[in-house]
């Protein structure tokens, strides 16, 4: 099909905010959401911060009884959901789709369930465990709200799952499966299971006594991500279908790819050539040139071998000085199939207001890139970029474009 791939509706929450216009606020005015674990005592753990949603009111949202039956991975995307739906779906129940991505579903559900279960005389797992922690389940829970009918899938690809949740809801439009699709990512790992595994893979920030000054994307002195919680959704639309119907139109989502490394489990590629080819493939797609990209949303999380690795990546197809960049994960931590949303959100937003979020923590810049460091930068965008790498070498680049 012919017809322009449109946003036309975005829902967000995050470290820094709930609903999209309170994230966009604090990410341009340089707020960061990392600090203490409070979920829980991590007292003795090794790494003892992460950026947690806050004033996130799950009431405001879902019916007690949903509330007492779903993760908080299916909370966080059900609430962006609906900020991105409204009251009516974008087309007929059976031409609207749905595609979920989460890295790790509900785990950390898993793990305090196994806890108390091991723990306890009477050994008593409730009936809704099950379907309280499968991955689909975040999906099912806003369809059945929804009355949504067509298309439905959900993505597990580590920390592009977000990204390629988007993907995969252009390319169900574009086979002409759906009129339009929602896209949703959504992740809560928030647990002592997930922090000592990824503690003693040596990937997190343990710079616990400044958690502010913890994440610091493509600076020297970057130790490790931090881990965050939250959600995003992104309302997909066939551009003609969009227009029939009235709709406030976002941006265009004028291409888009994914490609494996095929590398290593946990690191990429030294070199970033595979992701350097799918942000290649993603312009492509689009019908654009490299220099046509004012701005990239990079994945920049922290760790030593991934912002390395994108930043050669950045470098070999964009050269040194070519669009500005900046990662948000210094303000939202690592949100992971969160991210990959919120991130394309702020892309979008980008656009719209002609300004660049900033990069937190970024003093001294380990590549000569044409970062954004420390405060927001005004300047004109008509083409933006975001990416998305995660374990296993899942590699997602997004190209969005301003529409007249």
């Amino acid at each position: 099909m012919n017809s322009k791939i449109v946003i036309t509706g975005m829902g967000a929450v995050t470290p820094i905010g709930c609903g999209v216009e309170k994230y966009w606020k604090n990410l341009i005015d340089g707020e960061c959401g990392i600090g203490s674990i409070t979920q829980f005592d991590a007292g003795n753990l090794a790494v003892r911060i992460a950026a947690e949603v806050k004033d996130f009111h799950v009431g405001e949202y879902m019916p007690k009884k949903l509330i007492n039956e779903t993760d908080p991975f299916t909370q966080y995307a059900y609430a962006a959901a609906r900020e991105a739906l409204g009251e009516t779906l974008p087309a007929a129940p059976e031409r609207t789709g749905i595609v979920m991505g989460t890295a790790m579903a509900g785990v950390s559900t898993i793990a305090a369930t196994q806890d108390v279960l091991t723990n306890a005389v009477h050994k008593n797992v409730g009936p809704r465990f099950v379907p309280r922690v499968l991955g689909n389940i975040a999906a099912a829970q806003i369809a059945i709200a929804y009355g949504i009918c067509g298309p439905s899938a959900t993505l597990s690809t580590a920390c592009a799952s977000g990204g390629d949740a988007i993907s995969a809801a252009a390319m169900l439009i574009s086979s002409g499966e759906a009129d339009a699709v929602l896209a949703v990512g959504s992740e809560s790992i928030l647990c002592p299971l997930v922090i000592y595994s990824l503690a003693n893979a040596h990937t997190l920030s343990r710079n616990n006594e400044d958690p502010l000054h913890a994440c610091r994307p493509f600076d020297r002195g970057h130790k490790g991500f931090v881990i965050g919680e939250g959600g995003g959704a992104l309302v997909l639309e066939r551009g003609d279908h969009a227009e029939k119907r009235g709709a406030s139109v976002y941006a265009e989502l004028a291409g888009w790819a994914n490609n494996n490394d095929a590398h290593h489990v946990i690191n990429p590629v030294p070199d970033g050539s595979v992701s350097a080819r799918c942000m290649e493939q993603a312009m492509k797609k689009a019908g654009i040139e490299p220099e046509q990209i004012d701005y990239i949303n990079a994945h920049g999380t922290g760790t030593k071998t991934g912002d390395r690795a994108e930043a050669a990546a950045l470098e070999k197809v964009f050269g040194n000085r070519g669009p500005f960049i900046s990662s948000t994960k210094g303000a939202t931590g690592h949100m992971m199939g969160g991210g990959g949303i919120t991130e394309a959100i702020a892309c979008i937003l980008a656009i719209r207001n002609g300004i660049i979020p900033p990069t937190l923590n970024l003093t001294d810049p380990e590549a000569d890139l044409n970062f954004v460091a420390e405060k927001s930068r005004k300047g004109k965008v008509a083409m933006a970029m975001t990416n998305a790498f995660g374990f296993g070498g899942q590699n997602s680049s997004l190209v969005f474009r301003r529409t007249e």
